[in-house]
């Protein structure tokens, strides 16, 4: 195995390499001409991508993926060994919180005693992963003080369009020192339409707020949903009013479920931090997650959901993609459920053996929620005899 000049084999290794925010990166690295490893321990995932082809849904991936692969920039490690290879380490691993709703920052830093004895301080290590404030010094002081050359630079990606946006968005980028700052910001530079420099802990908290606001956001249009609902007006002629040409309410979003790995989490982050004291973001929560409930409770009020049957299209939780992860379709089907529904499931993308075509799901049910606003559901003609629940407005009667 050739090295490279500065005595690594690799560029870059990417740890976490193979999940929706790792893999998309490596692949824009590689095709500018950077050599990439991509280390996880999915070895399905690892087979997968080996083969030329993508795990999940990434628009635009697959063909820069296959050529990454065949001039040899882009290649799949399952060892930590590999992460003494590389002169650049980005970490992009996930950062979840626990069942109290506080973020697990101690399993992230454990993540490094992982493939701490393959570390060196001539190495830039790269924090891709969205993390509590503070996560960075703390990383310092878990890797032995001062001296290594620590970078934070969060992604901002919207899952399914990360090639698109890794090239079009500007990339934030902080370190603990000048040197980590400039060498990842020539790192970014390489794909990214602009630099924006910023010291660690604005870049945390940069990170943190776009997701609590864009959280928040979908909170106000989910209220104004239930209160519209509530007095059984149409809410989507209520939003096309108010946008119309009236700028001001321009950025008003659709109702519907705001879920997926990283808005609610993000949100939660951003109350543990506060000391529980972000009144707006645990509002935000108590909306948005109880938006199944309050539909469930309006179904009620019509029906014995004893005797009646619920189909939910769309189980991802967004649209256009396969990735089901913390849906909220899955939390309106358990409280369905609970009542005594009978509910089926279907999805243009994501695949369960569980899951009905959506034209079965409309046979078979007698009410019809719009999960997630798939394009493949905005032509689909539905009986009008079956009531449908679609806070999205895709449906066309």
């Amino acid at each position: 195995m050739s090295k490279l000049k500065n005595g690594f084999v690799y560029d870059i290794v990417i740890v976490g390499g193979l999940g929706h925010v790792g893999l998309p990166l490596g692949i824009m690295f590689a095709s500018q001409g950077l050599k990439v490893v991509l280390y996880d321990v999915n070895q399905k995932y690892a087979r997968i991508v080996q083969s030329g082809k993508m795990p999940f849904i990434e628009y635009d991936a697959e063909p820069l993926l296959k050529k990454a692969l065949a001039c040899g920039n882009l290649s799949i490690q399952t060892s930590p060994e590999v992460v003494a290879q590389a002169r650049i380490v980005i970490v992009a691993v996930g950062t979840p919180v626990d069942e109290y709703l506080n973020p697990k920052v101690k399993q992230f830093l454990n993540i490094f005693n992982e493939f701490k004895r393959f570390l060196v301080r001539k190495q830039l290590i790269v924090i891709r992963s969205t993390v509590y404030p503070h996560t960075c010094e703390q990383l310092s002081r878990v890797l032995g003080g001062r001296g290594w050359k620590i970078a934070y630079c969060p992604e901002r990606i919207i899952q399914g369009y990360a090639i698109r946006e890794l090239r079009e968005l500007p990339q934030i980028v902080s370190g603990m020192n000048k040197e980590a700052e400039n060498q990842a910001a020539l790192l970014f530079g390489k794909i990214a339409s602009k630099i924006i420099r910023v010291s660690i802990r604005k870049a945390e908290l940069t990170k943190l707020f776009s997701n609590a606001w864009r959280y928040i956001q979908f909170a106000v249009t989910n209220q104004f949903y239930m209160i519209s609902n509530s007095l059984n007006v149409d809410y989507q002629k209520v939003r096309k009013a108010m946008m119309d040409g009236y700028g001001r309410a321009a950025t008003l979003p659709s109702a519907g479920f705001a879920a997926g790995p990283c808005l609610l989490k993000d949100t939660m982050q951003l109350a543990a931090f506060s000391n529980n004291n972000f009144l707006l973001g645990h509002s935000a929560m108590m909306i948005n997650e109880g938006l199944p409930n309050f539909l469930v409770n309006k179904l009620r009020e019509k029906y014995d959901l004893s005797k009646i049957k619920v189909g939910i299209l769309g189980m991802a939780f967004k649209a256009d993609i396969d990735d089901t992860r913390d849906s909220l379709s899955y939390k309106l089907g358990k409280i369905l459920r609970f009542h005594g529904a009978k509910v089926h499931y279907s999805d243009e993308y994501a695949q369960d053996h569980t899951f009905v075509t959506k034209e079965k799901l409309l046979r078979l049910s007698d009410v019809v929620v719009i999960g997630v606003p798939h394009s493949a559901y905005r032509n689909l003609k539905i009986p009008r005899k079956k009531e449908i629940i679609d806070l999205w407005g895709v449906i066309k009667r």
